[in-house]
């Protein structure tokens, strides 16, 4: 019924869109709190926008953890 390429390929689908759901929802989460922080506090605006960098950068670094597990899976498994 499934080859072992069209499981490797629903593997690879199913990886990046669970891997890139979390980040996705948390770089947004982390954009809308940044921008209501420097609302309340433009004085603290730097602060929070290095902050908030940071937090995206780790938040994509998970991202990319998910690319590269779905890559071996579909050239390597």
């Amino acid at each position: 019924m499934f080859t072992d390429i069209s499981m490797r390929l629903l593997a690879t689908a199913f990886v990046m869109g669970v891997g890139t759901l979390g980040p996705g929802l948390a770089i947004g989460f982390i954009g809308a709190k940044s921008v209501e922080a420097i609302g309340r506090n433009p004085e603290a605006s730097s602060k929070v926008q290095t902050m908030a960098i940071l937090a995206i950068a780790f938040a994509e670094a998970v991202a990319i953890y998910a690319l590269v597990i779905a890559l071996i899976i579909k050239f390597v498994a």
